[in-house]
């Protein structure tokens, strides 16, 4: 029997490692296209300089997002997990192609139209971060938590990678004609080549991995209908044959009752990204006032947040200071609201050092915090549980952000607009 277990253990482990890099890309290429949009509204605001883009765009984004997830997470029990992630993949190459394009084809050049034409791509981007980021965060939450953790690694990432990129080509085209729209345009062929990337990564080379197959077998047998055409295209037709059987047999909880069981994990995750996006991006591109750093202050803002945010969540990694207590989570996560009066009057009386400290520490525990409870809350649970509360978790993810980012214009009070 020990044996048995240890050939098990050998097979269920195998392709571990290959398997954190690709989750580790997807995650990055989940976020890239946003983070990207995010990333060069020092361009945007010179584009568009009357309309608020950095809040604008990110409040128009939001609802796509949280609507359309609210609609696969309800009838996430039934939706080919495989064609909801691909459609997502492709909607965000389609869309980073869409920005180039739009650019070339209005020579750079800003006025209402163009400005609109940003809005849509930017609602495209919700969808596709809806698909995607529900999806995988769902699919991952019942195989091995490290695998979860290199996704959502990947998705601070982007970001990390996103504000180096983007601090890279502003240094490199800044003193040429037109350098500002030079590095816009490299920056958004990068990203669109990355998207592409991610679409043969998912397509053909995740489902293949054995460590991938084998926790979407244990799924199937457990009654997931979700991982079907995934173990189909892995070319493992008889347990998704018999997963289809059993499916209608294996009861499971419902959404009302894994939301019922885990409300504090749901209300804990929708906290702290109100409470992020209430300050990151438009507080950090439009309120911190004018510095010696010039246009460059907000850049190094939002990479201090972003670098912040991916070193925050590795620290789970290390299991002696990884946060699994419900309650200690709750009061963590609530004593973040000092952070609102902290970047008000260190951005009305502090210098750029402590602004760039206190972005720092808000990227850091949104990371850590983020991390622990996505990997906590589906413990305990079967593999379709585990996707089902994954996608809850998610949709309250979108919903603390939708929330933040409508908070966030409360900074604006009293400032003409």
């Amino acid at each position: 029997m020990a044996v048995t277990d240890e050939k098990a253990d050998v097979v269920r482990l195998e392709g571990k490692y290959s398997a954190m890099i690709v989750c580790w890309l997807l995650g990055n290429g989940c976020l890239f296209s946003w983070n990207s949009m995010l990333t060069i509204q020092d361009y945007y605001g010179y584009l568009f300089p009357n309309y608020h883009s950095s809040r604008v765009l990110t409040l128009v984004y939001q609802p796509f997002a949280l609507g359309t997830l609210c609609i696969l997470a309800s009838w996430e029990a039934n939706i080919n997990t495989r064609k909801r992630n691909l459609f997502g993949y492709v909607l965000f190459f389609i869309s980073s192609l869409s920005v180039l394009v739009l650019d070339l084809a209005t020579s750079g050049k800003g006025g209402l139209g163009s400005f609109i034409g940003i809005c849509a791509i930017s609602g495209a981007f919700g969808i596709a971060d809806a698909h995607v980021q529900g999806g995988m965060v769902g699919d991952l939450s019942f195989m091995q938590p490290e695998l979860l953790q290199s996704f959502l690694a990947g998705l601070a990432a982007s970001g990390a990678l996103t504000s180096g990129l983007r601090l890279i080509t502003k240094g490199a085209f800044e003193n040429s004609k037109g350098g500002l729209r030079k590095g816009a345009l490299l920056f958004f062929a990068i990203s669109t080549f990355f998207e592409l990337l991610c679409v043969i990564l998912y397509a053909f080379t995740f489902p293949k991995l054995p460590i991938v197959k084998h926790f979407r077998a244990k799924a199937a047998l457990e009654g997931s209908k979700t991982v079907s055409a995934d173990l189909a295209a892995a070319g493992i037709h008889g347990v998704a044959d018999e997963a289809m059987g059993k499916a209608t047999e294996v009861e499971r909880l419902s959404n009302k009752e894994l939301l019922s069981q885990n409300i504090d994990y749901v209300v804990d995750i929708f906290l702290i990204y109100a409470l992020t996006l209430s300050i990151f991006p438009g507080f950090l591109s439009e309120d911190t006032g004018s510095h010696s750093l010039g246009t460059w202050y907000a850049l190094v803002l939002i990479a201090s947040y972003n670098v912040c945010d991916l070193i925050g969540r590795y620290i789970p990694l290390i299991e002696c200071i990884r946060l699994e207590s419900r309650k200690w989570l709750m009061v963590s996560i609530v004593a973040r609201i000092l952070l609102l009066p902290a970047f008000y009057f260190t951005a009305k009386y502090g210098d750029e050092g402590w602004m760039i400290l206190l972005t720092s520490f808000l990227g850091l525990t949104n990371g850590y915090l983020t991390v622990c409870v996505l990997t906590s809350a589906p413990k305990g649970y079967k593999g379709p549980e585990q996707n089902a509360l994954g996608n809850l978790l998610v949709l309250f993810l979108l919903g603390g952000i939708f929330a933040g980012v409508t908070l966030g214009w409360l900074w604006l009070i009293g400032k003409g607009w």
